[in-house]
């Protein structure tokens, strides 16, 4: 890895959870993936079956503030 490869990480490390996640999909976002489409598809398929299984009962909720100062606390 470059300096300067290393240094954009570092700064990229600082970020909240949240900044960096949408730091993330947009890095994929510029790759040019040919079952982008299949990939999309699934994700939005596995989105409606949590969505389905919350509204069921099977799965309960947990609120993006606690999640995320989880992660912060991994980090830690």
């Amino acid at each position: 890895m470059s300096k300067f490869e290393k240094q954009i990480l570092e700064e990229a490390l600082k970020l909240p959870p949240t900044e960096r996640a949408e730091l993330v999909e947009n890095l994929l976002a510029s790759f040019e993936f040919p079952s982008r489409k299949t990939i999309d598809d699934l994700w939005a398929q596995e989105a409606e079956s949590r969505i389905d299984a919350f509204e069921r009962g099977e799965i309960a909720d947990i609120p993006a503030k606690e999640v995320f100062a989880k992660i912060e606390n991994r980090k830690r």
